[in-house]
């Protein structure tokens, strides 16, 4: 049976039929090598990722190679292929994913790793890199989660630490080598590039204390690749348009990447320095061809802190300018806290009101000195005026708990912000009150590789429910809208993260026990992950939750970030003195 006729059995087949706006078809008789690019989810949030279209559009853009899309199969879908033999085959052309030359994995979330197994079992491909033969294509990951790629090691012939324009043709052409021996090797060359087979990993009892070191005369440490001029790089105005509503439906431009705030919780922000920027007039140019080539009415712009551009008011007053006529809309997806942000965003609504998201993370000074966050109560206010005078009724806040040295008044604290900044906008609204809503977000707080608080265990999940309980019965009434995370995903999350080269076995457990699309609530089960951690012989608790010297040896310590342990450590004292230096 073919996939065709699979079509009619599954919910939105537009998922894998093809066939979009600005797709690339190539044909492979005429290339060195083919890769599939793999996003481990959902086809709607594979195709809202930028980075699978950066590398789609660079590849494609290259002769001599040819790049496909795959994504992982919804349940209905995944049944459909099993029940009738039918192998995951790429988008574009219908070919089975094993008879790729390579095959590139984003690691985008923790919680997506089943589904990597997942993609490569109904492709034939052995999970393990160690037991893949000549025909097997080469595996290689990259992205978010390759900060710490030691959980996934196994599964990866390659895994790329950084920015990956600036490795993907050399990857290519280590695939074009069409012989797995040669490819490990030419890839084993590639700065950035880890090939954990190089490496032997060792451990120190339970939990995320362990070393890995090199053999094969490979280097003791990876250091990241990253772009070194923004606007020079490559970058996809031709963007495919899906043929159903993705989560970001609309044209992303990337403006800057990298943040000099230097939130002590923040990986990302650890992760993606230097801070480099586009120019304007670049911005402008992507946005008008952007535009002409995929027909969105909303160009988005991407930053960690879009309003940290150094050229936010004039790109956003020329875009208005010139797009809004044409009833393109422009969108800020970050703000921070303060007058100058409302203003940008009374710019943007002359074409069409954008939503406000500030993210103050903690309600207390104190804490917010703690964490290093630079939004004071006073600038949140001020912020709540600009915005509810200029017509905003609607505001979405974001908070976290569990934060370290947090005690039960910093959470009670949240509830008494918030009320206040509903009072407040009650009385600045006067008579449109009754249409006043306050979305609250809160998150827990996950240790993350490469942050200063690497080193911190994570609060237990019954300490983290109690504090959500105070806020549940604090943060209740029409205006207010509030929305946690589950504690059971948080301490999931925080024990991958921090995870040795055991925990590959603890993932492939929980997919044999059935495990797939956690990051989706109603599929996930923690308590088919703590079986499957037992029964690898690990510990969840450990990994989530235990406390690190500063002297042990970490799991990811042969990843180069650009900041250095001592300047962590350095970092995470300053913190525990409530220093906001």
């Amino acid at each position: 049976m073919d996939l065709e006729s699979l079509l009619p059995r599954v919910t939105k087949p537009a998922r894998y039929t093809n066939g979009e706006w600005n797709a690339v078809h190539k044909d492979a008789a005429h290339v060195r090598a083919r890769v599939c690019l793999v996003y481990p989810d959902t086809y709607e949030l594979g195709m809202s990722h930028l980075g699978l279209q950066i590398l789609y559009h660079v590849l494609n853009s290259h002769p001599d190679f040819l790049a496909e899309r795959a994504f992982a199969p919804w349940p209905d879908m995944e049944r459909q292929l099993r029940d009738h033999g039918v192998p995951l085959m790429s988008l574009e052309s219908r070919t089975p994913l094993r008879d790729f030359d390579a095959i590139g994995i984003t690691l985008p979330y923790e919680l997506t790793y089943t589904n990597i197994l997942n993609v490569l079992d109904l492709a034939a491909i052995p999970a393990r890199a160690a037991d893949r033969g000549p025909d097997d294509p080469l595996v290689i990951g990259g992205g978010p989660g390759a900060v710490n790629p030691e959980p996934v090691a196994d599964f990866f012939d390659a895994i790329l630490i950084g920015e990956a324009e600036e490795a993907i043709l050399d990857i290519a052409e280590a695939a074009a080598l069409r012989d797995r021996d040669a490819a490990l090797a030419r890839l084993s060359e590639i700065p950035g590039m880890y090939v954990p087979s190089n490496y032997q990993a060792a451990f120190d009892g339970s939990g995320p204390k362990g070393s890995v070191t090199p053999r094969n005369g490979a280097p003791a440490q990876i250091a990241r690749r990253f772009v070194a001029h923004l606007d020079d790089a490559p970058f996809p105005t031709g963007q495919i348009v899906p043929f159903l509503d993705t989560v970001h439906s609309r044209v992303t431009l990337e403006i800057m990447r990298g943040c000099t705030r230097g939130c002590r919780f923040c990986q990302a922000g650890a992760a993606y320095l230097p801070r480099r920027e586009r120019t304007v007039e670049t911005v402008l140019r992507q946005a008008e061809e952007a535009v002409a080539a995929t027909g969105y009415d909303e160009v988005s712009l991407l930053a960690f802190t879009s309003v940290d551009y150094r050229g936010i008011e004039e790109l956003v007053g020329k875009l208005v300018e010139r797009l809004g006529g044409r009833g393109v809309g422009v969108s800020l997806p970050s703000l921070r806290a303060d007058a100058f942000s409302i203003a940008l965003a009374n710019k943007i609504q002359q074409v069409r009101k954008s939503g406000l998201t500030f993210a103050p993370e903690a309600a207390t000074d104190r804490l917010r000195r703690v964490i290093r966050k630079h939004t004071s109560e006073d600038e949140l206010f001020a912020a709540a005026e600009a915005a509810f005078s200029s017509g905003w009724t609607r505001l979405k806040l974001y908070f976290m708990i569990g934060l370290p040295t947090e005690t039960e008044e910093d959470v009670e604290a949240i509830s008494d912000l918030v009320r206040r900044v509903v009072g407040f906008g009650r009385g600045a609204l006067g008579s449109r009150a009754g249409r006043l809503r306050i979305a609250v977000s809160i998150a827990s707080f996950i240790p993350k590789p490469h942050t200063p608080f690497q080193w911190v265990g994570q609060e237990s999940r019954e300490g983290l429910l109690r504090k959500q309980e105070i806020l549940q019965r604090a943060l209740r009434g029409r205006a207010i809208k509030l929305s946690w995370t589950d504690p059971g995903v948080s301490e999931l999350e925080a024990a991958i993260s921090r995870g040795d080269r055991r925990v590959g076995a603890a993932i492939e457990q929980a997919r044999a026990l059935g495990a797939a699309f956690d990051a989706w609530s109603e599929h996930f089960d923690f308590d088919r992950w703590a079986r499957a951690f037992g029964e690898a012989g690990l510990d969840l608790h450990d990994y989530a939750h235990r406390t690190l010297d500063y002297n042990d040896p970490l799991p990811w310590d042969h990843i180069s970030c650009g900041i250095g342990k001592d300047a962590l450590q350095a970092e995470a004292e300053r913190a525990f003195s409530e220093g906001d230096a």
